[in-house]
């Protein structure tokens, strides 16, 4: 496992305090999202609070699983773009807003937050991976799919809609999304950020999140009942809470399972 703790220290020699540390990774994060128009101006200010509140509550490795997520998805985004824009399914070109970041990212923030300010540490770190991991699964899918498939069909209905259609999905836009979501939760585990046992569960939480999406898409979003933000949103929400009721509901079953050794 990558001593991420460790490596941060050692390479910012002088800089002991973590607020500090921070502003700086932070500083950074957000001028190369922006550079990189990954982002618009207000999606890096987003984008830096997220990342700030990321590395102080949750250190260098929930930092670099945002990258890790930031990287997937400004690819994804990118691949196809002419094709996109035909499709009138492409992102703008000046990068995500602020409320577009945040509908993606500011359950992973929140998770991490509350893991740093209650006893169950491990238990919300693993809540902010799922809900990072869905993040990129649910956007790599979606603009993958929009790239390698000429239609997709409804979830709901499993009607033929053309690419890009809210709630729609196809083979290589859900495979791809399934690669994105083990990604991150690799890189999770490789950080430190959860342990390897917890692996299958953020997996699965994610890809929950983003079947959630496009079921949320279908029936709500394209009825005008609910806009892109707010199905992101809820499904990163619902990825945390998965993985989050999964550890307790195995909490639950072993401390209440009798002991052979006592019967």
């Amino acid at each position: 496992m990558l001593d991420l703790d460790g490596a941060t220290e050692a390479a910012t020699g002088v800089v002991r305090s973590p607020i500090l540390t921070a502003l700086l990774v932070t500083s950074a994060f957000t001028v190369i999202g922006r550079w990189t128009r990954g982002v618009s101006f207000s999606g890096a200010i987003a984008g830096g609070a997220v990342c700030f509140v990321l590395y102080v509550s949750a250190g260098p490795s929930a930092f670099v699983a945002l990258v890790s997520v930031f990287a997937l998805t400004w690819i994804a985004t990118r691949l196809g773009y002419p094709r996109k824009r035909r499709l009138g399914t492409a992102e703008r070109p000046d990068g995500r807003t602020a409320r577009q970041v945040l509908a993606n990212l500011a359950v992973a923030a929140a998770c991490a937050a509350m893991s740093a300010l209650t006893k169950e540490r491990a238990v919300f770190l693993l809540a902010a991976s799922a809900a990072l991991a869905e993040a990129a699964a649910d956007t790599v899918s979606s603009e993958l799919g929009q790239v390698r498939s000429e239609t997709a069909r409804l979830i709901t209905t499993w009607e033929k809609v053309p690419a890009g259609t809210d709630g729609g999905i196809s083979l290589a836009g859900t495979l791809a999304g399934i690669i994105a979501a083990a990604g991150v939760s690799l890189v999770c585990v490789w950080t430190g950020l959860m342990p390897l046992r917890w692996l299958g569960v953020s997996f699965t939480a994610a890809i929950a999140g983003m079947i959630a999406d496009s079921y949320l898409g279908a029936a709500l979003e394209r009825r005008g009942l609910l806009n892109n933000d707010a199905v992101n949103f809820i499904s990163t929400l619902i990825a945390a809470v998965v993985a989050f009721v999964f550890i307790w509901a195995i909490k639950i079953i072993f401390v209440a399972a009798p002991d052979p050794a006592s019967s």
